[in-house]
């Protein structure tokens, strides 16, 4: 094989992307993988690291340019570590998306003949995110900080605008980050794990414009907050609830598990198409509003429901896809191990005056078992976990349950994978959908049906 060495220079054609979105070249069968660079353009490229059996390289020159390039609109785009596919069109975006569940499961997995539909994509992929949590910090010459993290790193990127965050949210980060600096409140130190403010957080109700303003501190005192609030409520009408959390764990998590209403309502109101929902600073709810109702109707489809079945929703959150599904079924069940979450979806239930609920807080393992000793047998599951998908208990647990149809909806879909592996034993994989969730990013949200292989 020709020798690779770090630091040379080499020139070659991209054949393939990672999961990533990384360019592939091959040396004789040895895979370099180049950020920025897309298949079928002709590169010069860097090493910057070689190891046994891949090596990584930085994208000098484009010889040859791909059709799929176009100029990132984001000035920040090459340094920030926020989005990673804004040198792509949209539409190849959405085509590297479902070539990515292609290859998980047609590929690596046992489900060629499962059918993948097309990615369902947005009309205008950008100012998306209903949730921006900005990183806080100082300069060199102690000015304040606000902006996203340097790929791969801890470091701000101080900047005014982001392009897939709500605008009014980058409004609120500039007038935050210029009053931080006028009253020389104390920012929080990584490094030495000392003084205040750690995050800003914002949530805004898509369809109602109400806004959530959130202070994430190390620590309960804070001096400063009247002033702030005063602040927020005069240039921003639409802040209907300002909060502090307190964070004093020093590790990578946002937020805090304590929070106090500094104004307003301790939680603001969004909709998703006839059904309200309660959200608070800590509650799960999907950051792109517009795709969670195709995403949600996707999940629909499959179910089938009739007005006739009984509904689990296991990893329910606040009960958003329950309360979605419930006008159309008999009885939903939801179960989530947050206690929070379980009394935020009963308070939604009530709001809506959906009474065919009911919320149970517990392991979803141990809770189905339970439901069915009281003869509560499901005809639709619903099942939405985190990345790291579901436990095999729960699993082995649903398929003792054996309903007739399973609507899993993924974050993660190489988790989602190694799961329908263990479903396949009763189930088959009928289809899978990929909605882009995470627009300019590698992300991508899956909805896959499971029927009962007698239900054929």
């Amino acid at each position: 094989m020709e020798t690779i060495k770090k630091n040379e220079v080499k020139t070659g054609k991209v054949i393939d992307l990672t999961h990533e979105g990384h360019g592939v070249v091959k040396v004789d069968r040895y895979p370099i993988f180049i950020p920025n660079a897309l298949i079928d353009e002709e590169i010069k490229f860097k090493l910057i690291k070689v190891k046994k059996n891949f090596a990584i390289g930085k994208l000098i020159e484009v010889i040859s340019e791909s059709d799929d390039r176009v100029t990132p609109p984001c000035i920040y785009y090459a340094k920030c570590g926020g989005c990673q596919l804004q040198h792509m069109t949209y539409r190849a975006q959405l085509d590297m998306k479902r070539e990515q569940v292609v290859n998980l499961f047609h590929r690596k997995g046992p489900f060629e003949n499962t059918v993948i539909k097309e990615t369902i994509g947005m009309v205008n992929p950008w100012r998306y995110r209903n949730k921006s949590q900005i990183p806080v910090g100082q300069s060199n010459s102690n000015q304040v900080i606000m902006g996203f993290y340097r790929q791969r790193s801890h470091d701000i990127i101080d900047m005014d605008s982001c392009l897939i965050q709500d605008r009014q949210h980058q409004e609120v980060m500039n007038r935050v980050k210029y009053w931080l600096n006028e009253l020389n409140i104390s920012i929080y130190n990584e490094k030495t794990k000392t003084s205040l403010i750690r995050h800003l957080v914002v949530r805004t109700g898509y369809h109602t414009d109400e806004m959530m303003v959130i202070f994430v501190t190390n620590g309960a005192t804070f001096k400063q907050s009247e002033l702030l609030v005063n602040k927020l409520k005069k240039e921003f009408p639409n802040i209907t609830s300002i909060k502090q959390n307190i964070n004093n764990s020093h590790s990578n998590v946002i937020m805090g598990r304590q929070s106090m209403t500094l104004y307003g309502k301790d939680k603001i109101e969004d909709q998703l198409s006839e059904v309200t929902y309660h959200i608070s600073d800590l509650s799960f709810y999907q950051i792109n509003s517009s795709q969670t109702e195709k995403l949600y109707q996707q999940a629909l489809n499959y179910a089938q429901l009739t007005g006739k079945e009984i509904v689990l929703d296991t990893y329910c959150g606040i009960g958003t896809i329950g309360l979605y599904m419930a006008p159309l079924a008999k009885h939903v069940y939801g179960v989530e191990v947050v206690p929070q979450a379980i009394k935020d979806a009963e308070d939604n239930a009530t709001k809506n005056q959906l009474k065919n609920t009911t919320f149970e807080c517990g392991k979803a393992e141990d809770v189905i078992l339970t439901w069915k000793s009281q003869g509560i047998k499901p005809g639709v599951v619903m099942v939405d976990p985190p990345r790291k998908g579901c436990d095999e208990t729960f699993l082995t647990t649903l398929l003792k349950l054996n309903p007739k149809r399973i609507v899993y909806i993924s974050c993660n879909p190489s988790t989602q994978q190694r799961d329908a592996q263990i479903l396949a034993e009763q189930y088959e994989l009928v289809e899978i959908t990929p909605v882009d969730m995470f627009p300019q990013t590698t992300h991508i949200e899956t909805v896959a049906l499971f029927v009962r292989k007698d239900e054929e």
